[in-house]
């Protein structure tokens, strides 16, 4: 192999460059590394102009090439279509081998297998290296083989399996020698050169010290106080590598490692079962004849629904890009069930509001809600949003800091009837299946 022959790892959702295991394969290739983002042309055009995540984004990845250009480096950027990208890049560059962590939603399968193709035409290696898991696609399965649809003893088969070593991190900043060292650094596009503007809206800081992690089981359900981690947007576009949020919290508190769990959970059942996400899960559920009233879907999106603990998360996340946990619950169950609202509705608005957007967890978290998953709650169970304040806002600390006008004449009448709606929602539902 000539000593010019060049190494790739295209960055997708692992900014970081430490504990990359893509990277750092790269990194051991023996050859010169061009760390690569493309901004996806086709994902960016169906965004709105001044999306809060195309901002973090590009914050962190500036960030990230600042730290390249100290020791004479930088990240390539690119924008396009991915395979166009590719196209140019391998007319460009004298490729031995690329390096990348894997991504397992649909998208992301079938790019990936167009440039696999693209470059193993060409005699160039494409390699994918999980990541973003701790275990994936089939590592977890049941004994037949099959994947797990239920969750509980998904989990206990994931913690049967599961040992420490795993958390080792992959040091990538130990082979910092190893990058390309571009004779003229590129320049890094600007959010005006890719279409966006800058949102005022910021990611917070993730959260992982031992006494609030201790502490979550406890705190978590109070969306007054601040109890959760704020990890999961940093997870999904991999500022922290899953390895360490595991390692620095799994022994502190067990239902906190759980919730990593979940994510897993979810991802899988996205990959082995991809018709989930246009259809439900259980398919007799395609069958429940929602009413869909738009005058009510719009209620709910702006938070003037005159359920308090609705719309005081409807508009924290409107206001914010973050919805706490427990009322992400209440949200999702009465647009579902209260109103009669397709969950897909419901889940394409957190997907263009939600700063820890996710494709597996957003569906697989709608679906849950609306009892049409695997693992759902049971279409029966509707969850009463009066109750949940009395239970997790008791103060209404939470609802007065996103609902202002609560208990004034300014705040409207409730868009529906909670015994109605929940009388209709069971009945609807059980005719539609039956």
């Amino acid at each position: 192999m000539s000593d010019t022959s060049i190494s790739i790892h295209w960055f997708r959702r692992d900014l970081r460059l430490n504990d990359n295991h893509g990277l750092f394969k790269a990194l051991c290739s023996g050859h010169k590394v061009i760390p690569l983002f493309i901004f996806d042309a086709d994902i960016l055009g169906e965004l709105e102009r001044g999306d809060a995540r195309v901002s973090f984004l590009h914050d962190t990845l500036s960030e990230m090439d600042a730290h390249l250009k100290s020791i004479g480096s930088g990240l390539l950027i690119l924008h396009g279509n991915p395979l166009d990208v590719w196209k140019k890049i391998i007319s460009t560059y004298p490729l031995a081998e690329v390096h990348t962590n894997s991504d397992y939603e649909p998208y992301a399968l079938k790019r990936d297998a167009e440039v696999r193709t693209l470059l193993q035409g060409k005699g160039i290696a494409f390699n994918s290296h999980k990541d973003q898991v701790i275990f994936e696609k089939s590592e977890v399965t049941k004994d037949d083989g099959l994947p797990y649809t239920v969750y509980t003893p998904y989990s206990k088969k994931w913690f049967s399996q599961f040992d420490a070593a795993m958390l080792e991190p992959y040091a990538s900043e130990e082979l910092e020698h190893h990058y390309h060292r571009f004779s003229k650094v590129p320049q890094m596009p600007s959010l005006a050169d890719l279409g966006f503007n800058e949102s005022a809206l910021k990611v917070k800081p993730y959260h992982l010290e031992k006494e609030r992690i201790a502490a979550y089981e406890k705190n978590r359900n109070f969306p007054a106080q601040n109890g959760t981690s704020c990890l999961s947007p940093h997870l999904r576009f991999g500022t922290i590598s899953v390895r360490e949020a595991f390692k620095r919290t799994h022994k502190v508190n067990h239902t906190f490692a759980k919730e990593l769990v979940w994510r897993e959970f979810f991802m899988q059942i996205l990959f082995h079962y991809p018709h989930v996400v246009s259809q439900s899960f259980r398919e007799k559920y395609d069958r429940v004849p929602w009413r869909n009233d738009e005058r009510e879907f719009q209620a709910w999106c702006e938070g003037r629904t005159g359920y308090p603990m609705v719309d005081a998360g409807m508009r924290e996340l409107n206001e914010t890009g973050y919805m706490h946990n427990r009322v992400r619950m209440v949200v999702a169950s009465f647009l579902c069930k209260h109103l009669l609202i397709d969950w897909r509705w419901g889940e394409a608005y957190f997907a263009k509001k939600l700063f820890d957007y996710e494709l597996s967890s957003n569906n697989g978290n709608w679906q849950w809600a609306a009892g049409t998953g695997c693992d759902a709650a049971p279409y029966f169970r509707v969850f009463n949003p009066t109750s949940q304040i009395e239970k997790f806002d008791q103060y209404k600390q939470y609802i007065r800091q996103w609902v202002p006008e609560f208990e004034s004449e300014r705040y409207p009448e409730p868009i529906v009837e909670h015994k109605m709606a929940r009388e209709r929602a069971i009945s609807t539902y059980k005719e539609a299946i039956s």
